[in-house]
């Protein structure tokens, strides 16, 4: 894993991926610090580090895109398959490349709070809460641009896939006010649900007795949820969308409030698409 990491390290800054990512997002950064804090004599780092959350929308494709679907187009992802090396440390050695990308150029606008410091006070309990729920944020972002790149040969294509993905996370609060909240609405959903679950389940092992037995669990799962109490299927979208709610876990950060709810979706989120990111490279190892 260590020597993955060593490699996609040295990709990101032998091209002008990592230079553009890390400029990118020190631009925007030190431009928010200026109008912020400087020009709006303000104390509150943290509204910054909230400012560029949807710049960072932007950034994170730069940082994805090639993971894996540089290695299909240029057809190496078979060496790389047919390596000594796992296909989870193959996975986690790209995934934790870009994370220290991440890590390292958020690092550096630590600069920011250290001159604020020397014109008076600051809350570093509130700056440092802000600064771990950034990172997770991040991290979690950099898991889904991992997913989509592992699906594609194409890095443009990755790119745009990675931003419509994450633009439709951030905007899901919104979409959530919009949509039905009865119990047959509820029920429909669940069936697409257990039939999304099915159709990427055969996606991914070809095998449509394995499809249709998860299919059909999901149906009996249905019906006796809505013999034991029909009232679970009243609100169940929203209920079922909100887990995919990133920014509204990260408010509490924000405001520089750790608490374990959060930090444990954030990995948890994270762990999920890499766990996808695995299982894909699986299916194409045995393609």
């Amino acid at each position: 894993m260590v020597a993955v990491i060593k490699k996609e390290l040295r990709s990101y800054f032998t091209s002008m991926t990592g230079y553009i990512f890390v400029a990118s997002f020190l631009f925007f950064t030190g431009l928010f610090f200026t109008l912020n804090n400087m020009l709006g004599a303000s104390p509150d780092f943290n509204s910054v580090l909230a400012s560029i959350l949807f710049i960072f929308l932007l950034a994170v494709p730069i940082l994805t895109m090639r993971l894996m679907a540089e290695e299909t187009k240029q057809k190496t992802d078979q060496l790389l398959l047919t390596s000594p090396l796992t296909l989870t440390s193959i996975v986690l050695g790209k995934y934790l490349a870009a994370v220290i990308v991440f890590f390292g150029t958020l690092a550096f606008t630590f600069i920011y709070p250290l001159i604020m410091s020397t014109m008076g006070e600051l809350a570093w309990s509130e700056i440092i809460g802000g600064y771990i729920g950034f990172f997770l944020f991040g991290s979690a972002l950099i898991a889904v641009g991992l997913f989509i790149s592992t699906v594609t040969e194409n890095q443009v294509v990755a790119a745009v896939a990675t931003f419509t993905t994450l633009l439709i996370l951030w905007l899901i609060d919104a979409i959530i006010q919009g949509l039905p909240t009865d119990k047959t609405a509820g029920i429909i959903f669940a069936l697409l649900l257990a039939a999304g679950i099915a159709a990427i389940t055969y996606f991914a092992t070809r095998n449509i007795y394995v499809a249709a037995g998860i299919f059909g669990v999901g149906v009996i799962a249905i019906i006796v949820g809505y013999i034991v109490n029909p009232e679970i299927y009243t609100g169940f979208i929203a209920r079922v969308l909100e887990w995919f709610s990133l920014y509204s876990r990260y408010e509490d950060f924000q405001l520089g409030i750790l608490s374990l709810s959060p930090i444990v979706y954030y990995i948890t989120f994270s762990s999920a698409f890499i766990f996808l990111s695995i299982r894909m490279l699986e299916k194409k190892r045995w393609s």
